[in-house]
C-alpha cells in the first residue's frame, strides 16, 4: 500500500504540472490576440488551430515512439522543448510569426496529453489497480493545476494585481514544463509491458508502429471517432474567446467585476470539472458511454447558449457563472469517459498509439476545423457591426451573441446525429472489464 500512495502522489503532481502549463496561457490567448495584438478573427482563428494543426500528427506519432521506446521518456523530453520554446512568444508581434512559434510548441506539448493518460493508465494496472476506477481521482489534480494556473495568470495580467502583459503567462508555462521535464526524467517510473504471448514474426504495420489504425476496421470504433472530430470541433472555443468574450468592455465595462475578474471567473469552469471527474465512475457504470457522451453533447448546447444571454447585469452573470458549471459536465463527460471507451475498446501493445488516434480525430482534425471555420466566419459576419441572427441580448456590438448562439446550435445538431447513428448496447456486468 506503501509503495502504491507513493506512486499515486507521483502521478497527482505529473497530472497537476500537465495541465498547469497548458492553464497558464490557453484561456488568456483570446484577449492577447484580440486585445493587445489586435488580430482579427480570422488570424486569431488560425493561431488558436495550431493545438488542432498539432494534433493531426504528432500524439499518434509520439504514440507510436513510446509503444515502442519507453513513455516516460518521451513525456520528458517533450516537455523540455515545449518549455523552451514558449520562450521565445513574448517577443513576437505579427500574427503568421505567431502562429509558426505557437505551432513548434504545440507538436511538442499535445502529444503529452495523450501520453499522460498512457502513463497513469500503465503505472495503475501494473500496480494491480483499475483505470476506471482510480484515473479520475488522479486526474482531478490536473484540473486543478488548470485552476491554480489561471488564478496566477489573472494576478499577473490584471491592472488590481501586478498588471503585467499577458505575454507574462508563456513564461510561467515555460517555467512549469521545465519542473515537469525534470521531475518525469527523474521520478516517474519506467513500466514494463509484459506479455505470455509467444514472439511472432511482425507484419509491416506492426514494424512501423501503425497498429492502432486497425481500429477503423470496426464500425463501432468509427462512428465513435467521427463524433469524436465533430465534438472536437466545439471543445476549445469558449476556451479560445471566452475570456475575450468577458474582456469586451463593449458588453463588461473597464473596472466592472467581470472584466477585472475574467479568468478567475472562467476558472469556475474548471472548478467545475474537479466536480464532475469524480462523477465519471458512476455515470459509466449507469448509463454507458452513448448516454455519457450524450449528456456530454448536450451540456456544450447550454455552455454556449447561456453565454449568448448574458450581459453585465445581475441575472446575466449568474448565466455565466452557471455556464462555466455546465462546462465541467460538457467537458469531461467527453474526454476522460472517451479515453476510458479506447482504453477498454483497444488491445494493451497498441494503447498509446490509441489514445494518439482519439487525440487526432478531437485536438487534432475536429480542433483544426472548428477553429478555423469559427475564425472564418467570424470575421466575415461577426466583426463590430456585423448581421443580427437573434433580437435578443442588450448587446451594442451583435458580435457575441451570433457567435455563441452558432456555436449553441452546431453542438445541439451533432448531438442529435450521434443518438440517432451511433449504436452500441452498454452491459452493467462488463462496466470495469478492459481488454488485454
Amino acid at each position: 500500500m506503501g509503495q502504491y500512495q507513493n506512486l499515486k502522489f507521483r502521478l497527482i503532481f505529473m497530472n497537476f504540472l500537465q495541465f498547469f502549463v497548458w492553464g497558464s496561457w490557453m484561456m488568456t490567448l483570446g484577449s492577447y490576440g484580440f486585445g493587445e495584438k489586435g488580430w482579427n478573427g480570422a488570424e486569431f482563428g488560425l493561431v488558436f488551430s495550431t493545438m488542432g494543426f498539432a494534433s493531426l500528427i504528432m500524439p499518434t506519432l509520439f504514440g507510436i515512439i513510446a509503444d515502442k521506446w519507453s513513455a516516460k521518456y518521451v513525456y520528458a523530453l517533450s516537455h523540455l522543448l515545449f518549455g523552451a520554446t514558449m520562450c521565445f512568444l513574448p517577443f513576437i508581434n505579427s500574427a503568421s510569426a505567431f502562429f509558426w512559434a505557437l505551432l513548434l510548441a504545440m507538436c511538442f506539448y499535445m502529444p503529452t496529453l495523450a501520453l499522460n493518460n498512457s502513463i497513469g493508465f500503465n503505472i495503475l494496472k501494473s500496480g494491480g489497480k483499475n483505470p476506471t476506477i482510480d484515473f479520475p481521482p488522479i486526474r482531478v489534480w490536473g484540473t486543478v493545476g488548470f485552476i491554480a494556473a489561471m488564478w496566477l495568470t489573472n494576478f499577473f495580467t490584471k491592472s488590481w494585481g501586478l498588471g503585467q502583459s499577458i505575454k507574462v503567462s508563456f513564461i510561467i508555462a515555460a517555467v512549469g514544463a521545465f519542473i515537469l521535464s525534470v521531475f518525469a526524467f527523474t521520478s516517474l517510473p519506467v513500466v514494463k509491458k509484459e506479455s505470455n504471448l509467444p514472439p511472432k514474426k511482425k507484419t509491416l504495420t506492426e514494424k512501423l508502429g501503425l497498429e492502432a489504425f486497425v481500429l477503423f476496421k470496426q464500425k463501432k470504433m468509427i462512428l465513435f471517432f467521427i463524433f469524436s472530430l465533430l465534438l472536437g470541433g466545439a471543445l476549445q472555443l469558449t476556451n479560445a474567446y471566452g475570456d475575450a468574450f468577458l474582456q469586451d468592455a463593449s458588453v463588461f465595462p473597464e473596472g466592472s467585476a467581470v472584466f477585472n475578474f475574467s479568468t478567475i471567473i472562467l476558472s469556475i469552469s474548471q472548478i467545475s470539472e474537479t466536480l464532475f471527474i469524480l462523477a465519471i465512475p458512476f455515470f459509466m457504470r449507469r448509463f454507458g458511454i452513448k448516454r455519457v457522451m450524450l449528456i456530454s453533447m448536450f451540456a456544450w448546447v447550454l455552455r454556449f447558449a447561456l453565454f449568448g444571454l448574458s450581459d453585465n447585469s445581475i441575472p446575466g452573470l449568474a448565466l455565466i457563472v452557471l455556464s462555466c458549471i455546465i462546462y465541467g459536465m460538457a467537458f469531461d463527460f467527453f474526454n476522460i469517459s472517451g479515453a476510458l471507451f479506447v482504453e477498454q475498446n483497444t488491445d494493451s501493445k497498441i494503447q498509446s498509439s490509441a489514445q494518439g488516434v482519439f487525440m487526432l480525430m478531437t485536438n487534432g482534425i475536429g480542433a483544426v476545423l472548428g477553429n478555423i471555420i469559427a475564425g472564418l466566419v467570424i470575421a466575415k459576419w461577426f466583426e463590430p457591426n456585423g448581421i443580427r441572427l437573434w433580437n435578443i441580448g442588450n448587446y451594442e456590438d451583435p458580435r457575441w451573441i451570433n457567435i455563441w448562439f452558432i456555436f449553441a446550435a452546431y453542438s445541439l445538431v451533432v448531438g442529435l446525429l450521434f443518438a440517432l447513428m451511433f449504436k452500441y448496447k452498454h452491459h452493467p456486468e462488463d462496466r470495469i472489464s478492459f481488454k488485454r
